[in-house]
């Protein structure tokens, strides 16, 4: 179906959305249409205003409308602990799921080659120049349990080999709850690879 250029250039614009494809671009457009103006109008408002102040943290690269993130700023928040995550959503999901009380540093991806992220990309020049600064104790390597999150992990690990700093690597495997039997043959395989004492 043909539509009206300013719609047709709407429901385009709704594609760059993770997950979105014609079809939801689609429904959200109408639905901002026929029902919701005003949301849409507030929802124009705020990412207007978001693309054009938040940036990026000074020491953790996390999303801030200030020099310092609210985490970097917190006097409360152990210096001498640095979880590296890949994305935002990462350090949210920490602080909503447990009592982590250290620093971050997101690195906005992962090492891929092919996509052409390099150590670059991911600022870990920037890293390098924290854990040579001699505040950081324990490097906790949170990146995701893909090849490329794995590969970044160990070339961080490699990095912060240069310093005396400790580094630690989420526990992977079994989830809670989980039961032996409808998991993957390679996160059994690693969780068992990677047992502990009791």
């Amino acid at each position: 179906m043909r539509y009206s250029p300013l719609l047709a250039e709407l429901i385009q614009a709704l594609q760059c959305l993770p997950g979105v494809g014609a079809k939801s671009a689609q429904r959200m457009a109408f639905h901002l249409l026929e029902r919701d103006r005003e949301g849409g109008q507030r929802l124009a408002g705020s990412l207007a205003g978001a693309l054009a102040r938040i940036g990026h943290c000074r020491l953790c690269r996390n999303f801030t409308e200030q020099e310092l993130c609210p985490v970097c700023a917190s006097e409360q928040r152990d210096e001498a602990q640095l979880c590296v995550v890949e994305t935002p959503a990462d350090v949210a999901a920490i602080e909503q799921s447990t009592h982590y009380g250290g620093r971050y540093f997101v690195l906005m991806g992962r090492l891929s080659p092919l996509d052409g992220i390099g150590p670059g990309e991911l600022g870990l020049d920037l890293l390098d120049q924290r854990l040579a600064s001699g505040t950081v104790q324990e490097l906790i390597l949170a990146t995701n349990p893909t090849l490329e999150g794995e590969a970044t992990s160990h070339y961080i690990g490699e990095l912060a080999g240069r310093y005396e700093v400790r580094v630690m690597r989420l526990a992977q495997g079994v989830p809670l709850g989980g039961e032996l039997e409808y998991l993957d043959s390679g996160t059994l395989a690693h969780a068992f690879s990677q047992r502990r004492e009791l």
